[in-house]
């Protein structure tokens, strides 16, 4: 692997030497591929327009993001930062140096690449979808076909686009090596293939989100006590970070393995108690759920109300504390985007109606 790692360090080296113009671009692509926004963003987007695509984008992203955790756990991943402090590769005067910035303490381990495999998963998903919608179902006609395979490859080299910007982001910060965010990307597509052919998700009761969770939560929990009882601590690469992050304030408690996991399942109870309520079946399933106005003005307040979630802030003095919030201030959002904000904009314009009648 020291040979694999020092080549990626002379990559980070080149990106770093060679494209520091583009350091704010190249900023904006990480925090694109920053899984959170999937719940933020992309999730408020889609969920209004095609209920189906935004309930796969959160299965996916939840399911993806914890086989990331994982895989994580299992291929004990350094990343670049710490990797050259710590190597006996390298000669001690021929140490390289690389750049840190604010965004690059990571305190999980390094492979597969977070960002990379989320934003994988979400785009393919987002991209297959469209391409559904515009596929030419009973008349297949040339010009049909023809403008299919234009929005085709329109789409597709906009998914690689995305993908390559945001694993280049990623390797420039010297949080990744090229080989693990090349791993994210693919092992995001095969997860968002794979529940392309699970139907059941559309479906799913409040009894099945639960129990989803439960498992994904045992089994993450159960694996890492196993493992801590044999002497393997899974959150090695905590102190790592803490240790070689040249700035403190870089390191936050919402960057650990155990941070994402409660956010995830979070944003998943909270997708399964809005979904299976009486708030949304009035609202997005009810005769407003159909009309172009109601779905603009839930996706414009949904995202603006998202916005000010952002300056809830969770305290981190308590680690358990603040994985807690953490679940609770996950599980509120997609509860906000479609039960909350839609039953309030359905009685909205129930009132209006009824004024007019």
């Amino acid at each position: 692997m020291d040979f694999i790692h020092s080549n990626g360090v002379l990559v980070i080296q080149h990106l770093q030497n060679n494209y520091r113009d583009y350091h704010s671009f190249l900023n904006f692509m990480s925090s694109v591929g920053d899984p959170r926004n999937i719940f933020s963003v992309y999730f408020p987007l889609w969920f209004q327009f095609s209920q189906i695509v935004g309930t796969k984008m959160i299965w996916v992203a939840v399911i993806g993001d914890w086989f990331n955790l994982i895989f994580k756990w299992i291929l004990f991943g350094h990343r670049p930062y710490w990797w050259v402090q710590e190597t006996h590769f390298y000669e001690n005067n021929s140490l390289p140096k690389l750049e840190q910035f604010h965004i690059t303490c990571e305190t999980g381990p390094g492979s597969p690449s977070g960002h990379a495999m989320g934003s994988a998963c979400v785009w393919y998903v987002m991209v297959t979808s469209a391409l559904s919608f515009t596929r030419p179902q009973s008349d297949k006609s040339p010009h049909k076909m023809q403008r299919f395979w234009i929005a085709w490859s329109f789409l597709w080299t906009a998914f690689w686009v995305v993908q390559i910007s945001v694993c280049i982001s990623r390797v420039f910060i010297a949080t990744h090596f090229p080989h693990q965010v090349i791993l994210g990307v693919l092992a995001g597509m095969l997860v968002a293939e794979v529940f392309e052919h699970i139907p059941s998700i559309q479906t799913a009761s409040l009894k099945v989100y639960i129990t989803t969770n439960f498992f994904l939560f045992s089994f993450a929990v159960g694996f890492y006590l196993v493992l801590k009882m044999i002497d393997i601590d899974l959150l090695w690469s905590v102190p790592k970070a803490k240790k070689w992050c040249i700035n403190p304030d870089w390191i936050h408690l919402d960057t650990t393995p155990f941070a994402g996991l409660v956010r995830n399942l979070g944003a998943l109870f909270g997708l399964g108690l809005a979904i299976n309520s009486q708030m949304f079946l009035q609202s997005c399933k009810g005769k407003n759920g159909y009309k172009i106005s109601f779905k603009l003005m839930c996706i414009t307040t949904a995202l603006t109300t998202l916005q000010l979630y952002d300056f809830i802030k969770i305290p981190t003095h308590t680690e358990v504390l603040f994985y807690a919030l953490s679940f609770c201030k996950s599980a509120v959002i997609p509860l906000t985007v479609v039960a909350l904000i839609p039953y309030c904009i359905h009685l909205l314009m129930g009132d209006s109606e009824k004024k007019l009648d």
